[in-house]
């Protein structure tokens, strides 16, 4: 039997967004639950955002009265919910630990299955990319999403390969890219690690889902309604970060994944504490999946939403 799932950094969240009853928290990423089931018990009313259908199989005992599970984008909550409604959204971004576990997911090489990565049902596959896009566009992702030093050498690696056979399955590809970097060399991260990280953010859009999921939550929380997000890696809280300090009026507009926004707006949200809140050594022992997670949280004030520049 699998361990339980433990959410990571759960009590911190619920502190930051003080859920209790008669407030409305949105959980942009359900998973398995772990934040949502927390929010409940303090009395709050949930309504949960995840791309995976799957998913609801963890949902299923939850109070229908005071909880649901929409299987859409977290970018879509002020869609589906409206804007203003919300006391607080949570968003803990990454790969959940379920999906990293099912092999036929496709996202880890640890476990074989097929070539997959997809969150949702929808979009193209790790494979399909892996299999048509130039060597040049597999290099960028993996360098700039997966942070990969050598990732001309490994695409070119890829390419050559695939016009043998295309790669269908995790272990085949991450034999490729292992013999492309060298073997591991004692190495306690497997070489294959950062190009699967850059290849999974690319299947499903992630970053530019997350500056969307942000600017969505901005429009969805009331004033006075709190933001805590769960970053794992830099990129994510490198975008989390600039946001923030974008929006509580710390620093100037920009970014290189959301369109710009209007110059001189008054600030719609001030940080609840300055910089991250990480796990402490105990959690880290009990969830090694914490080690690298960060926790970014905020109050929405009463300004007006920004708006993209025209």
């Amino acid at each position: 039997m699998s361990a339980p799932h433990v959410s990571v950094l759960l009590n911190e969240v619920v502190e930051a967004l003080e859920p209790a009853p008669g407030k409305l928290i949105v959980d942009g990423t359900f998973g398995a639950g772990g934040y949502s089931r927390a929010f409940l018990a303090a009395g709050a009313d949930v309504a949960a955002f995840d791309r995976d259908p799957s998913a609801r199989r963890f949902a299923a005992d939850l109070d229908a009265a005071r909880f649901r599970l929409i299987e859409a984008r977290f970018s879509q909550m002020d869609e589906v919910l409206g804007e203003g409604v919300a006391d607080g959204v949570a968003l803990d971004l990454g790969v959940s630990s379920m999906q990293l576990d099912e092999a036929e997911r496709g996202f880890s090489f640890l476990r074989d299955g097929p070539l997959d990565m997809r969150m949702g049902k929808d979009g193209p596959t790790a494979a399909d990319i892996v299999n048509t896009a130039e060597p040049a566009e597999l290099a960028r992702i993996f360098f700039v999403y997966g942070e990969e030093r050598q990732s001309r050498r490994v695409a070119a690696a890829i390419a050559r390969r695939r016009a043998e056979s295309p790669f269908e399955r995790t272990v085949d590809l991450a034999e490729v890219i292992e013999r492309a970097l060298g073997g591991r060399r004692g190495a306690k991260v497997h070489p294959a690690t950062r190009c699967f990280q850059g290849l999974r953010i690319a299947v499903n859009e992630e970053l530019s889902e997350l500056e969307a999921g942000l600017a969505a939550a901005e429009r969805v929380l009331k004033a006075d309604g709190r933001l805590a997000v769960v970053t794992f890696h830099s990129l994510e809280d490198r975008i989390v970060k600039g946001f923030l300090a974008e929006r509580a009026g710390r620093t100037p507009a920009g970014s290189r994944h959301a369109p710009p926004v209007e110059a001189g707006a008054a600030p719609s949200f001030r940080l609840l504490f300055n910089g991250a809140r990480a796990p402490d050594e105990v959690e880290v022992a009990a969830n090694p999946r914490a080690r690298s997670a960060k926790l970014r949280a905020a109050v929405r004030t009463a300004a007006p939403v920004w708006r993209a520049a025209a």
